[in-house]
């Protein structure tokens, strides 16, 4: 059902969303080639981006041109330069760079599994041979290598979140759970000098992850956990347990499973972090279209996975001994910062 005033569906709708994936291919083939990087000094003819790219010069001008038509590149008397923005986010040298986030966002293996939509309907979950669930999955590299930009904002939220609370610990003994690139601790570690790290995930992952504790001078703080998370032992007990953009892989049941052994380690007073995508109960999914679209993913990609409901949120932490304190929102991402106590 529309909203009043809302316009009927239309072919150019549905021609939109059909063509998307072209979109998608020449941002990333941009990405990919250097495009942007090659264009971020001055504009230039196409015959001189291929030249400096190593490319063919007919295939470069088609490429640049339909960029252009994108309006991710500006096309002014035959050459060819950045648009506004594209400077700040596309070019690997700048502080604000966001283009290596194809490789998280529109990823060979994302592609891969939502091609298999139909099949997974059909089957209720991942019809892959490799999916998001599978041991040392090789996504999660990438992930743990390019998704910084996406990460740092919403780490800053659980930090601040959680910073009345850190400043009455004595101790402050930190487990993240799947810590993929390890951000939400190391973000957490770096405002509070006196905390100690764990970091669990599969040990591909742990080496980026190592790499990174590395980069924010927090190696000396962490140690590894080698493994999966519903098996490995978890050590602790654990002041705070982050356990970040997992919990939508599972079902509710398994989910609660993992919230119960998170919280067989957290010591007395202690808190669990829980970022990821919520659904509103009864918000109708075009008012919040985000969630569903990832709940999609997680559909093909895993077993049993999808986006939960905060009345889900609630009956897993309660059946696992916790109870909700206030979620925080995280500016400009589709994500809610959950924490959770002892009930």
């Amino acid at each position: 059902m529309k909203a009043p005033g809302e316009t009927s569906l239309t072919r150019q709708d549905l021609h939109a969303m059909m063509t998307a994936y072209k979109t998608t291919s020449l941002l990333r083939t941009g990405i990919e080639l250097g495009v942007f990087d090659v264009l971020a000094e001055r504009p230039l003819r196409p015959e001189e981006v291929a030249e400096r790219l190593g490319l063919d010069a007919r295939a470069t001008r088609i490429t640049l041109d339909a960029l252009a038509a994108l309006g991710l590149l500006e096309s002014e008397d035959g050459r060819l330069g950045l648009s506004p923005g594209a400077d700040e986010l596309l070019v690997r040298e700048s502080p604000g760079y966001f283009g290596d986030m194809v490789h998280v966002i529109s990823s060979d293996e994302e592609w891969e599994a939502l091609r298999r939509l139909p099949e997974a309907v059909r089957n209720g979950g991942s019809v892959l041979d490799t999916d998001a669930e599978s041991p040392e999955y090789r996504y999660w590299e990438d992930f743990a290598s390019y998704a910084a930009a996406i990460a740092e904002p919403t780490a800053q939220v659980v930090t601040d979140t959680l910073e009345p609370w850190a400043k009455e610990r004595d101790d402050l003994d930190v487990l993240d759970v799947a810590c993929g690139h390890g951000i939400y601790g190391f973000t957490f570690a770096e405002r509070h000098p006196r905390a100690r790290l764990w970091a669990l995930d599969w040990p591909n992952v742990l080496t980026v992850t190592a790499e990174h504790a590395e980069a924010f001078g927090l190696d000396d703080r962490t140690e590894y956990i080698e493994g999966d998370m519903f098996e490995a032992p978890l050590g602790g007990p654990y002041d705070l347990i982050t356990i970040t953009n997992v919990l939508h892989h599972f079902s509710e049941e398994r989910a609660t499973e993992l919230l119960r052994r998170a919280a067989g380690v957290l010591k007395p007073g202690g808190r669990i972090g829980i970022v990821g995508f919520t659904l509103d109960d009864g918000r109708p999914p075009r008012q919040d279209p985000a969630p569903h679209l990832f709940s999609v993913l997680m559909l093909v990609w895993t077993s049993q996975g999808e986006v939960h409901p905060m009345s889900a949120y609630k009956r897993m932490l309660s059946a696992a001994g916790l109870e909700l304190e206030i979620p925080a929102v995280v500016p400009g991402l589709p994500f809610r910062v959950l924490t959770a106590r002892h009930a």
